[in-house]
């Protein structure tokens, strides 16, 4: 039985994930990290020669299963199998992405938060945060997702805030560049007491952070932030994933301010 050569947490989680279920929500319920999941996963795969969920739902119902060599090549096969769905899941989560900021007749803040929910899902983050900079006011935390709640009454208190140059989002104000911290607390700024670093790790609980610029050509209009609560720095593919939806994010902000002048206009 394929059954047999897994563990009763890789049963589980194989279970989970041919039904459909994806990292994150394996992750919450089991209490353990997305990544975790995907480490479980390449095992799973690696140990039932299989190659897509297809293949491993069929495998689970009862299926014969290939055999499976415990060499490179096996571990190749599945983390090549696994990668190319996660980059499935990026087309799909981008065309969905697309699909609301069409149809969205400029309701930014269900936009937004599709955008934010996709980002945060696909790059194992717990909780993400969209800037607006306005140049005389600072940047507004405008919308949010997953961020817990005394981080946000702390931005709510706020509003329009001016910030350090030090700080992630300063840099980003400065230099129209991605900032990705390998840890907040690991910085200088956060021991010499700046009020928004001391809220980002003592109320959003966030270790790894990063901060992408939304531009609209040479305009900066926002920061595009992702969280994570534990000591886990962002890579590559999660930096190009990140910018992605950055992008996104800025079309559906400027459609937004398009369509609300034509309203203007009209009335």
């Amino acid at each position: 039985m394929p059954n047999d050569r897994l563990t009763p947490r890789e049963r589980e989680i194989a279970q989970a994930y041919s039904n459909g279920d994806n990292y994150h929500r394996i992750a919450e319920r089991l209490f353990i990290a997305p990544s975790t999941v995907r480490t479980h996963l390449a095992a799973i795969y690696r140990k039932l020669g299989v190659s897509s969920k297809l293949e491993l739902h069929k495998v689970l119902e009862g299926a014969r299963p290939a055999y499976v060599s415990e060499d490179d090549k096996s571990a190749l096969i599945s983390e090549l199998a696994l990668s190319l769905e996660e980059a499935i899941s990026r087309e799909r989560a981008l065309g969905e992405v697309l699909r609301i900021i069409s149809g969205s007749r400029g309701d930014i803040q269900d936009v937004i938060a599709a955008v934010l929910g996709y980002a945060l899902e696909l790059c194992d983050a717990e909780f993400g945060v969209l800037f607006e900079y306005r140049p005389a006011g600072g940047f507004l935390a405008a919308y949010s997702r997953g961020i817990p709640p005394e981080f946000d009454d702390w931005f709510k208190k706020q509003g329009e805030f001016h910030v350090s140059p030090q700080t992630a989002i300063g840099r980003v104000a400065a230099n129209h560049e991605v900032v990705n911290i390998a840890d907040v607390c690991a910085e200088d700024i956060y021991r010499r007491g700046d009020p928004l670093r001391d809220a980002t790790v003592e109320l959003g609980g966030a270790r790894s952070f990063t901060a992408i610029p939304m531009l609209a050509g040479d305009r900066l209009i926002g920061a595009f932030t992702i969280y994570r609560q534990k000591v886990r720095p962002f890579d590559n593919k999660s930096l190009e994933v990140a910018r992605m939806f950055a992008d996104q994010s800025v079309i559906a902000i400027e459609n937004a301010r398009l369509m609300n002048a034509m309203r203007q206009n009209g009335s």
